[in-house]
């Protein structure tokens, strides 16, 4: 496998080789040893700030319904119809009944458009660094989504440079991120700008994948997207309750046209308005039975993130695909190991 990178576009399309060719390359062992290093910063930085590791399920009577175009996978368990997790954001939430403070490597299994396949970006089994705190706001995940970013970044420039090296980033690419503070815009804004320079984009959607392409260009270190409007995301991602329409969320999005690492929010916690806004995003809150009887009974305010391992590492990487970053890559619709 020869190394590609384009500055986070995947030119032509390119899959991943024959697995021992793969699994042999220089590259991928680089590679590997970096995601290494950015799990060991992770968790050295979250347990310094008294942070609890869980392990998050991998199946459960629901999962995250905010896939983005992908599908879930059922599976049949033990005459039940159970989901692969797409996320662990219901799961994070439970979990603040018994820690302050939680977080989890959770793997994920999206089975994405084959389209995706050739994005450079998209794997349908992929890991997060999931993270929620009770009682945080959304300002707190931004600030804690930050510092962490940057202290796993700072370290992994300094344990494995060689690995860098080896895979020809050019480290210098990190400098804004490591001295300046992240900038941050609005939904509205982005959408602004998107419109001055000629690329369309709804004003009531996500920021499709090319508009953030686009604006990732743009930027030369990591920047904060925020006040996503109300329909454009799941029901958990609490509404302002000054502003009427408006989420309390964000994204975060690298330079070099790598896109989005990270969502958070603050969550809805109270039954009442997680029932509303299921029936308003168009799922059925009788599915949703166990999470809405603790919802009930009372869960914690809180507000999180979930943080793309792969996603991550291709960035501090400076690779063209994502798959390069795992062992196993399983992208839509190729068959694979």
């Amino acid at each position: 496998m020869t190394t590609e990178r384009s500055g986070g576009d995947q030119g032509e399309a390119r899959l991943p080789g024959p697995l021992r060719e793969h699994l042999s390359s220089p590259g991928t062992r680089a590679a590997l040893r970096v995601r290494q290093g950015v799990l060991a910063a992770v968790r050295e930085f979250l347990a310094a700030r008294d942070f609890v590791e869980l392990q998050a399920p991998i199946i459960g009577p629901v999962t995250d319904p905010g896939v983005r175009g992908a599908k879930q996978v059922d599976i049949d368990y033990y005459g039940q119809r159970f989901k692969l997790m797409s996320s662990a954001i219901l799961y994070k939430q439970a979990s603040l009944l018994t820690f302050d403070r939680i977080f989890c490597v959770a793997p994920n299994v999206r089975l994405e458009p084959p389209e995706t396949a050739s994005t450079g970006r998209h794997l349908v089994e992929f890991h997060q660094i999931d993270v929620e705190v009770a009682e945080a706001s959304r300002e707190d995940a931004m600030e804690l989504a930050q510092a962490l970013v940057v202290h796993v970044i700072g370290t992994v420039m300094r344990t494995v440079a060689g690995d860098l090296e080896t895979l020809g980033r050019d480290t210098g690419a990190f400098t804004e991120l490591l001295e300046q503070p992240f900038d941050r815009i609005t939904h509205a804004e982005a959408i602004a700008e998107l419109a001055a320079m000629g690329h369309a984009q709804s004003r009531d959607s996500e920021i499709t994948w090319s508009g953030e392409r686009v604006l990732s260009h743009k930027a030369s270190r990591p920047f904060f997207v925020v006040d996503y409007p109300k329909g454009s995301r799941g029901f958990y991602d609490r509404e302002s309750r000054t502003r009427s329409g408006v989420l309390r969320n964000f994204d975060l999005i690298a330079p070099e046209g790598y896109g989005e690492l990270s969502s958070g929010s603050e969550r809805e916690f109270e039954y009442a308005t997680l029932v509303t806004r299921m029936r308003e995003t168009g799922e059925n809150p009788a599915k949703y039975t166990w999470y809405l009887d603790l919802a009930r009974e009372g869960i914690r305010p809180s507000a999180g993130f979930g943080l793309g391992l792969e996603r991550l590492t291709r960035y501090i990487t400076g690779l063209s695909h994502v798959w390069q970053t795992t062992a196993y890559p399983k992208l839509a619709g190729v068959i694979s190991p």
